[in-house]
């Protein structure tokens, strides 16, 4: 593998997917994945733990704020 690119297809006919790119995609699903979990936590009532100002902060789901329209799908 090229280290230019990221992951070769298994058919010789499609081109290989720029690492850029990759990573764009990779990064976009992580952040579409975090904010599903963390509306679910929200919606069921659930607390969730997060860094917050050098130390783990737990927010129950009422500290939770509400989705921002980037990472909804």
């Amino acid at each position: 593998m090229n280290p230019q690119f990221g992951i070769k297809s298994s058919s010789m006919n499609k081109q290989e997917i720029p690492v850029g790119e990759l990573h764009q995609k990779i990064d976009a699903g992580v952040k579409s994945a975090i904010a599903k979990a963390i509306e679910r936590h929200r919606r069921l009532g659930e607390s969730i733990s997060i860094w917050q100002d050098g130390k783990v902060v737990t927010l129950t789901a009422d500290q939770i704020p509400p989705p921002s329209s980037s990472y909804q799908s």
